[in-house]
């Protein structure tokens, strides 16, 4: 088994899964991932919640892809929190999974105050009879431009990306798109009057949502009895400057679709981001700027 929050599932949450299931497999026994829910943080420091790469739903189905047998959501409350790390593993890895092999982080912490870590960890599966494992954390190279080094893939790196617009890095450290999910709901049709109507997504609470621009989406949908669809959409992140807007919206036009999407469930897979909020003088101006953005959008997603 391993354990973490897994948000994102970037990659070296994907290594450290990938471990666990093929040693699961040579082992004859379950692999399984155990995650908690609530964000830890927000019961430990209410407010603190940060950014939300994948909605638990997406988060399964995701390491569901990587072939492990068990998904385990334990509800993160605030007497689990208060566990030491002898009490932590002897309840909840011990009397309740069985564990038999433990695959972490190299930096993996855990019970009260976070005191236990991957020795501590080792030192009672000698205890109670399970091997612990510390994996080294993924990352990659940076190159000369970039001052060189090394980025330890994580979901406090892929966030910082997102946040600020550079959503091909953290595809990068993700592995694919990152993706924001919500529902379409009613808009000020705006975009209508422009020649360019807009699905508006009402996205979760403390998803995580690009900074203000505009971006190459991939709009995707899965209606009742049909696969999943892709479709190619132009997407704004902002407060509408042109239009003395104030609340924030993440709208999306979808191009070479004739339909209104109010109501779905739907998603978006950002690929480039293509320039900042900007405020325009004139409708027209806009316009003729959307114009662009569209076609820049083709050409991104390689459509004709």
């Amino acid at each position: 088994m391993t354990i973490g929050v897994f948000d994102g599932v970037h990659r070296g949450h994907q290594a450290l899964i990938r471990r666990t299931v093929e040693t699961a497999r040579q082992r004859g026994v379950p692999s399984v991932v155990l995650t908690f829910d609530p964000h830890p943080s927000e019961v430990i420091r209410p407010g603190s919640h940060p950014a939300q790469l994948t909605t638990l739903r997406r988060k399964a189905d995701l390491i569901e892809e990587l072939g492990v047998d068990v998904f385990a959501v334990l509800p993160f409350t605030a007497e689990l929190s208060r566990l030491s790390p002898e009490d932590f593993v002897h309840e909840v890895l011990v009397d309740k999974l069985h564990a038999a092999v433990v695959i972490v982080g190299e930096n993996f912490t855990f019970g009260h105050k976070a005191a236990g870590d991957v020795e501590l960890l080792r030192t009672l599966g000698r205890r109670f009879g399970f091997v612990a494992h510390g994996a080294s954390l993924q990352g990659r190279s940076l190159p000369d431009e970039q001052d060189g080094g090394e980025i330890t893939f994580s979901s406090t790196y892929v966030r910082s990306c997102i946040d600020a617009g550079d959503v091909a890095a953290a595809a990068d450290a993700l592995g694919r798109p990152h993706r924001l999910e919500g529902i379409v709901v009613r808009g000020e049709g705006r975009g209508h009057d422009l020649g360019y109507p807009t699905a508006n997504l009402s996205t979760p609470r403390f998803a995580a949502v690009p900074a203000d621009g505009v971006y190459s989406c991939w709009f995707v949908r899965a209606l009742p009895g049909k696969p999943e669809e892709r479709l190619p959409a132009a997407v704004s992140v902002g407060s509408n400057p042109t239009f003395s807007g104030r609340e924030r919206t993440v709208e999306a036009f979808v191009l070479d679709v004739d339909e209104d999407f109010y109501g779905q469930h739907v998603a978006l897979d950002f690929v480039a981001r293509l320039r900042g909020q900007v405020r325009f003088a004139t409708p027209e101006e806009l316009v003729a700027q959307i114009d662009d953005d569209v076609a820049r959008t083709r050409s991104v997603l390689g459509l004709p």
